[in-house]
């Protein structure tokens, strides 16, 4: 037998302990290095400590949820899918369950769970882990022509950049100038979101040291702030089955609504139906992640206008004979009572005071028989467009994910392998590629890890 392939992986995440896992499935001598103090420790938090590790729906809804460069995703998705993490997880010792939206989760709804499967089957298979450890750099060095472990000839995909110098990943550098060798590397150190689990952007400038191309990074999956206060009186009020579009605000130099400067009409950066939440900020849960990945306020400062319907199944008119047929029930009812059928108490109280309805011009409470058709009409048209200015993100403290990274024409998809450095291979949040959410980026982790351990160790 030969000498086994001592493999390198920077980062015990998700993307990086599944890599080690697969390289150690093909044989190779796994070391796995990482600055805390223990794995998955971003694991631990995901789907509120329970983990939703990836969405059970068919592979074409899949690639749907996929937002950035989907298609470079196929070879590690088909290679390594939703099942075949189930099916892992089960074969390691936990159970798992799936809940509504196909989202999958561990039986006991504990994340701790996935991050000891994947530690027992790595200690197994004879891999190991080195806590507080950091990589300085990845060490590189050139192959010369005629070297007998080039086998750029045989893979041409890995040949290189074109009048470039070929160069291999031999190992890493630690604080104290130890180097450690290895036959390959990989690189899975997460992004940027939650830096408190150790996602501190290290794989970012290790890619840019060795001349890879390194998109913008910015935070996604995140909350939004917003302008005004109204928003924050509703704080932990939770609504469902209520409906969002995202505009940029419009350019006030204009004063031409819905339009830009040079007069280009704008169209709504996303559309969405779902489950929101107030916060003491200004707006969170799914349908608010959802659409941060689609705003830029790099590229729009004055920021955004979430428009929000709340009574999105029923249309104007219909709203309006709802309204109406409230008031006529209870004609002497106070307008912000009688509209309570409507919304939550505390949303009520909102809805009465935006509208500008609840009192009379000397201050009185209005009554429901007072108010007129036309301000009927206003109402329902202020119910099916709620306007909310947001003015940011909550940056990457609390964004689940991190959009940007390496550029996916750095990497041959097929394999993970660095088209720029032979022998380095890269999976994971590090990679210019990002999902919903609902399990979806996770599973870009287990199948871009998976790819690059058994391309590594094969």
């Amino acid at each position: 037998m030969g000498k086994r392939k001592s493999i390198i992986v920077i980062g015990a995440g998700a993307a990086g302990l599944m890599a080690a896992c697969a390289a150690a499935d093909e044989g190779a001598d796994v070391t796995v290095i990482e600055k805390n103090e223990k794995a998955g420790k971003k694991i631990y938090i995901t789907g509120k400590g329970r983990c939703n590790f990836t969405n059970a729906c068919d592979t074409a809804d899949y690639f749907r949820n996929v937002i950035s460069n989907p298609k470079f995703l196929y070879s590690a998705v088909y290679d390594f899918d939703q099942q075949a993490m189930i099916r892992f997880l089960e074969d390691n010792g936990c159970p798992t369950k799936v809940e509504r939206g196909n989202r999958a989760f561990p039986l006991s709804d504990h994340a701790s769970d996935v991050t000891r499967a994947l530690t027992d089957h790595l200690r197994k298979h004879g891999g190991k882990i080195l806590f507080h450890q950091t990589v300085t750099r990845i060490l590189t060095e050139p192959v010369p022509d005629g070297d007998p472990h080039d086998d750029t000839q045989d893979r041409p995909e890995s040949a290189g950049i074109p009048g470039e110098e070929k160069r291999r990943a031999v190992g890493v550098e630690l604080p104290n100038g130890r180097k450690l060798r290895a036959d390959a590397v990989i690189l899975a150190t997460g992004g940027r979101s939650y830096p408190s689990t150790g996602s501190t952007g290290d794989g970012y400038r290790f890619a840019g040291e060795l001349g890879m191309e390194v998109r913008e990074q910015s935070p996604s999956l995140v909350p939004f702030t917003v302008r005004e206060s109204w928003p924050m009186t509703l704080q932990g009020l939770s609504l469902k089955n209520v409906a969002v579009k995202v505009l940029p605000a419009e350019d006030t130099d204009t004063g031409e609504k819905g339009k830009r400067r040079g007069g280009r009409r704008l169209r709504p950066v996303y559309e969405g139906f779902g489950e929101m939440l107030f916060t003491h900020f200004g707006v969170s849960g799914p349908l608010i992640l959802s659409a941060s990945c689609h705003t830029d306020f790099r590229e729009h400062p004055e920021g955004y206008v979430l428009h929000l319907d709340l009574k999105p199944a029923l249309s104007m008119d219909q709203l309006a004979a709802r309204i109406q047929r409230e008031f006529e029930l209870a004609p002497q009812k106070e307008f912000v009572n009688a509209i309570r059928p409507l919304f939550p108490a505390r949303l009520s109280d909102v809805m009465a005071q935006l509208s500008g309805l609840a009192a009379a011009a000397d201050g009185t409470p209005r009554k429901a028989v007072s108010v007129t058709v036309k301000e009927i009409q206003a109402f329902a048209a202020l119910v099916k467009n709620v306007p909310v200015t947001l003015t940011g993100t909550r940056g990457f403290n609390e964004a689940i994910i991190t959009r940007g990274g390496i550029c996916v024409k750095e990497i041959n998809p097929s394999s993970m392998e660095s088209r720029r450095v032979q022998g380095l291979y890269i999976a994971g949040e590090v990679i210019d590629v990002d999902a919903y959410t609902g399990g979806f980026n996770l599973q870009i982790a287990w199948s871009t890890g998976h790819l690059a351990g058994v391309s590594a160790a094969s």
